[in-house]
This record gives C-alpha cells, sequence and structure tokens, in this order.
C-alpha cells in the first residue's frame, strides 16, 4: 500500500484540494481522502495533480528521426509528406528488434517525463529487413511492450494491417517490412500480438488499418465487420489533399464518405488526422460517435492542414491527441498548437468549449482524457476513482507561476503557460516513474538509447 498527498487533484467536478490517494500493491486506487493540511504539515505541499495524459496515436521508431526532415536540399523530392516519407522508408528499413526496443524505450521514458501515462502504438514495422516474417510473428510489437515495460507505461499495441502501396496500387519495396497481404495474415499477426500482450500487465491491443490508400477498401469493412467488436479499431483518413483525390478516382468518394456508408461506425473507432472533412463528414464522424485522434505538432511539421475543430465541436465530437512523429512530446504543446490554430483561421478565441464547460483548460484535459481512454479500451470518464488504477501527471506547486495561481484559474494556467520544467513527475499504475522531472530508469535507458543511433548513424 502506498499513499500520495495532493495540494489538490482534478476530478471531473473540479479541483479537490488536500486530497489523498491510497492504492494496493497493483496501483489500484483503495481510497480518496481529505486531510488537514494544519494537522498532517508538509504533505500535499509539493504537488498538483491531473489525470496522466493518454497518448492516443505513436509511430515509436520515427522518433530516432525527430528534427532530421528540416533540411531542404531542392531537387526532385517533393517538399511535402510524400518526401518526408521516403525519408521515413529509409528509416524503417534500417533498425533490428533491438535497436526498435531502445529507441521505443527513451520515446516511451520522454513520454512518461511529459506527463503521458498510456501510449496507443500505431506500430507496422513487423517483419524483418528483408520482409520475411520473423519466426515469432509478433517479435517487434513484443519489443514496444517490452520498452513500454521497462519505461513503466501502459500501451494499447495496434499492429496494422497495411497491404497496398496505394489506391488500387501493389506495396512498394520500402514498404516490404509493413506488408500483410492478406485478411488471413492480418489476423494472424492480431493473434500473435494480442498474445505478446500477456508479457505485460498493462499492456492489451486493438485492430489497426493503415489507411484508406493501405488496404483493399472491401477489406477494411471486412475487418470492421468480422474482426473483434470488443476492442478499438484505428485508422489514419483523410490526412492529405492527394489521398482525397485518389479516393475520388479510385471509389468515386471521399475517404470518410466511403467509410461513413460502408463501416458501422461507433465510440470505439479513431480516426487518425481527418484533416480534410467537409460538413457532412464532420456531421457523420460526430454523430456516429466515433473519435476523431489529432496530432497538432506532427501534422504541423508535415504541413497536412489544420482539422476543422470548432465546426466538429459544435457537432458534439470526440477528439484525442497524440505525437504520431515525435517532433513534439508535452500534451499541452499539443493542446496548445490545437487550440491556436483554430483561432488563427476563425479570429476567435473560444476554441475549447461546450454549453457544460466553459473553463477552456479544462475542456481541453477533460476531452483528451476520456476520448484518450477509448483509444486504449478504457471507458472510465471520471478522473480518479476507487477501482481503477492512479495514473496521474503532477505539476510543481513551488512553480512561481503556479504557486500565485488560484485554483479557479489552475486549470487554463496548466495548459496554456506551463512548460516542462513545472512538471514535476509521473505516476502510472501506482508507482512514481518520474520523480523531480527525472525518469527512474533514465541512466541505463539514456545509454541504451545512445549507444543505438550510434549504431544506425542516421543522426
Amino acid at each position: 500500500m502506498s499513499t500520495y498527498y495532493f495540494k489538490a487533484i482534478l476530478q471531473n467536478n473540479g479541483w479537490q484540494e488536500n486530497t489523498g490517494i491510497t492504492v494496493n500493491d497493483e496501483g489500484i486506487i483503495t481510497d480518496i481522502f481529505s486531510f488537514d493540511p494544519q494537522k498532517t504539515p508538509n504533505k500535499g505541499d509539493t504537488y498538483y495533480g491531473v489525470p496522466g495524459f493518454q497518448n492516443a496515436h505513436s509511430h515509436a521508431f520515427q522518433y530516432a528521426m525527430a528534427g532530421l526532415a528540416e533540411k531542404h536540399e531542392g531537387g526532385t523530392n517533393p517538399d511535402d509528406f510524400w518526401g518526408w516519407r521516403e525519408a521515413m522508408y529509409q528509416l524503417a528499413l534500417s533498425m533490428n528488434p533491438d535497436q526498435m526496443e531502445a529507441i521505443a524505450t527513451m520515446l516511451y521514458a520522454e513520454m512518461a517525463r511529459h506527463g503521458y501515462t498510456n501510449v496507443a502504438e500505431f506500430h507496422y514495422v513487423h517483419h524483418d529487413k528483408n520482409g520475411a516474417p520473423y519466426s515469432n510473428l509478433s517479435e517487434m510489437g513484443s519489443r514496444m511492450i517490452a520498452a513500454a515495460k521497462t519505461a513503466g507505461i501502459g500501451i494499447t499495441l495496434v499492429p496494422i494491417f497495411y497491404q497496398k502501396g496505394g489506391f488500387g496500387q501493389a506495396p512498394g519495396e520500402r514498404q516490404r517490412r509493413f506488408i500483410s497481404p492478406t485478411i488471413d495474415s492480418y489476423v494472424s499477426l492480431l493473434e500473435s500480438s494480442k498474445e505478446a500482450c500477456k508479457q505485460y500487465q498493462h499492456a492489451n491491443i486493438a485492430v489497426g488499418i493503415h489507411s484508406m490508400r493501405g488496404v483493399e477498401p472491401t477489406d477494411i469493412a471486412e475487418i470492421a465487420k468480422s474482426g473483434p467488436q470488443d476492442i478499438p479499431f484505428h485508422i489514419h483518413v483523410s490526412e492529405q489533399l492527394k489521398e482525397i483525390e485518389d479516393s475520388i478516382t479510385y471509389l468515386g468518394k471521399r475517404p470518410v464518405e466511403w467509410l461513413l456508408d460502408h463501416v458501422d461506425l461507433n465510440d470505439r473507432f479513431h480516426l487518425v488526422h481527418a484533416t480534410h472533412l467537409i460538413d457532412s463528414e464532420i456531421n457523420g464522424i460526430a454523430n456516429s460517435k466515433a473519435n476523431v485522434v489529432i496530432c497538432p505538432s506532427t501534422e504541423g511539421n508535415l504541413g497536412d492542414g489544420l482539422f476543422p475543430l470548432r465546426k466538429y465541436q459544435e457537432q458534439g465530437g470526440n477528439w484525442s491527441i497524440g505525437t504520431d512523429s515525435h517532433v513534439g512530446l508535452n500534451p499541452l504543446e499539443e493542446l496548445r498548437i490545437l487550440d491556436y490554430g483554430q483561432r488563427l483561421i476563425s479570429h476567435k478565441r473560444n476554441t475549447y468549449f461546450s454549453e457544460q464547460q466553459k473553463d477552456s483548460g479544462m475542456y481541453a484535459i477533460e476531452m483528451a482524457t476520456i476520448a484518450g481512454r477509448k483509444a486504449m479500451n478504457n471507458f472510465v470518464a471520471d478522473f480518479f476513482a476507487i477501482g481503477q488504477p492512479l495514473n496521474a501527471c503532477l505539476f510543481d506547486t513551488t512553480s512561481p507561476l503556479l504557486a500565485t495561481t488560484s485554483i479557479q484559474n489552475l486549470s487554463s494556467s496548466i495548459v496554456y503557460a506551463t512548460d516542462s520544467s513545472m512538471h514535476y513527475g509521473t505516476i502510472a499504475n501506482g508507482k512514481m516513474i518520474v520523480n523531480n522531472n527525472r525518469h527512474n530508469n533514465y541512466d541505463e535507458i539514456k545509454q541504451n538509447f545512445i549507444k543505438t543511433i550510434n549504431e544506425l548513424k542516421n543522426r
């Protein structure tokens, strides 16, 4: 049993001051109680607690190339996502399982340092460097799970069905590590990945489709209909304008239009990016209760475009955040970039809102938490509740800005005005895995990461 004392914790109905949380040996909350700071001096002086952030979209291996695609040499390479993708393919072809694990472990430890306690790993580097399946089909997925275990965060492994090189096109040679040619081969991968999740008590599984262009659309509809119905379903969709143009040429419909017509979307579906939508698609997603996963730092870095958040929210749409290619790892930066993009195109400041919740900071945390948890197959809406794991991002109460902020202004001060230096630590599954802004296993994780990058020679 362990007990943590907070100056305040953020619950769904607001801040609860001078609160203690007791967890059992499995990290499950057994008690949430108020204490008198006069009778328990020095307790709760150190941190404010908000629910641990949910990273609903990650490609772990891409962390090794974060910041490396910013030299623009000109020539024949396109100055857009498709040019960046070629560099990504080269990295994906270069690493072995040990290297993949070292990179993912460093990434997940850094996620934890920034307050993420769970990650949905959209994983598609399945095979060996020649494109042949490993004897353990989920060898690379197992390394993602091992990385999460070392870093101490929860993981939802999303093994990805990747079949095509584009609408109606055979896969390219540089995609050879990704490919499952048939539904049956993907189901075998999914089953092997599900078995691998048993290696770690905080791992679970989800279905993943790379994209409408990456899998024959009729196979997407079949997986959605006949595949597991009790786990999340993740898919990239409508990220790029070219993708939409190609979809119209191949299918006669835009990607989301086609999905709405052929797949029974509900709140277990997570549409990643969904950058370019028309009004009927916005309304259709919101009405279906499906979720959109927005990755603002990556979408900005790649020049994808801006998701139509204001219109989507007006229809009651649900969204979460992810870090995708990991050029940014701070959840609060993701929330700010998302908001500020909307302000710049609307010339209004009230982006995060609902009729029930008019505090922008509170609304942002609430949406990212609840919809983000759904991406991990967690439908618990309560921020902190008895019987649930204790996952919390902790902020330093002695930071000058936060030390002088009233409870009424605390949520928005945290979302809009903090930086990583004000983050005190992270509790994941009842354990303090980041303390004083430093991961408990930092030295060993860092050493393995540096060794790996020196071997790859890509930076």
